[in-house]
């Protein structure tokens, strides 16, 4: 049995906003204290959704999830959890056994609202008890507001569907994450001039507003460009309004990125999705929404911190 130490971040963490980096910079603080790996809980699918039957678009699937939480806030381990068998562990046991003796925590940080075990029945009351019981730290956090408004995921995803990501981006403290293989697309963009690397993006990730946005992806190579984000139906070359796509046109690169994954981040709404008179309108739409990309990042350059 693996016997490291570990201080353990509790919850789902979707998006990993501004609140669930109160957590996770608890943690880091707590593991350097107690020489001891700075770790995250998370579960393999929404809670929400498994518990409701209903589907909840999540702002980050697992692998972004991970990547921002070690990127952002240093932790060294996400450890994600099948939710199917633990909404059914008795509430002390997933402290005392599943915690404790399984992953080796010596301290554990929650938020305000965590619930966990059958039924829910475990809480932040009962974690704290069950922790100084067993000789266990805990720390529990408060909700964190901004604006007069609690950092929520809820609250962000209904930021992202109406395609607020200047205000989604500074609740979530970071630039919203998409992230996926490149696939073929129609290939339109190569004739216009303007070559989109298509994303797949998984089914219960969600999907912002429709429109073009200002955006940076991270290139395989661990390299970055700006991009010029068309998310949409593309009404003007799809009659059908059939099928939401996600087309980064990558600024200022040359290559092959068939099959390969990009993450790509999303900073502002250019303008909403519109139907132009024909491909050379576009053409000329697109090339000024690349005009406008490169004006705003270099903007957010020149602004001081």
């Amino acid at each position: 049995m693996d016997q490291e130490k570990r201080v353990i971040a509790l919850g789902f963490f979707d998006g990993v906003h501004l609140g669930h980096g109160a957590l996770l910079r608890r943690v880091g603080s707590r593991a350097a204290e107690l020489d001891a790996r700075p770790c995250a809980f998370t579960f393999d699918q929404s809670p929400a959704a498994a518990l409701t039957g209903k589907d909840v678009p999540l702002l980050s699937g697992v692998d972004d999830r991970a990547w921002l939480m070690e990127t952002r806030y240093g932790i060294r381990e996400v450890i994600v959890a099948p939710f199917a068998v633990l909404r059914d562990m008795d509430w002390r046991d997933f402290v005392g056994d599943y915690l404790r003796r399984e992953h080796g925590a010596v301290h554990v940080v929650a938020g305000h609202d965590f619930h966990f075990g059958r039924g829910g029945q475990g809480n932040p009351q009962r974690l704290a008890e069950e922790c100084a019981r067993l000789g266990m730290g805990c720390d529990i956090i408060p909700r964190v507001e901004l604006d007069g408004v609690t950092v929520s995921s809820t609250h962000i995803r209904g930021l992202v569907e109406r395609g607020e990501l200047e205000k989604a981006n500074r609740f979530l403290g970071h630039p919203f994450v998409l992230s996926g293989p490149v696939v073929h697309g129609s290939e339109l963009g190569r004739t216009l001039g303007t070559p989109t690397a298509n994303l797949r993006i998984p089914p219960e990730i969600i999907v912002p507003g429709f429109g073009v946005y200002a955006g940076r992806v991270r290139l395989p190579d661990g390299g970055d460009r700006l991009a010029v984000v068309n998310i949409g139906v593309r009404p003007t070359v799809n009659a059908a309004l059939s099928g939401v796509t996600v087309e980064p046109w990558i600024l200022d690169f040359e290559g092959d990125l068939y099959g390969r994954f990009l993450r790509l981040e999303l900073h502002k709404r250019l303008r909403p999705e519109r139907r132009f008179g024909g491909v050379e309108e576009l053409r000329a739409a697109i090339l000024e929404n690349a005009a406008q990309t490169r004006q705003y990042f270099a903007s957010k350059e020149r602004t001081p911190c």
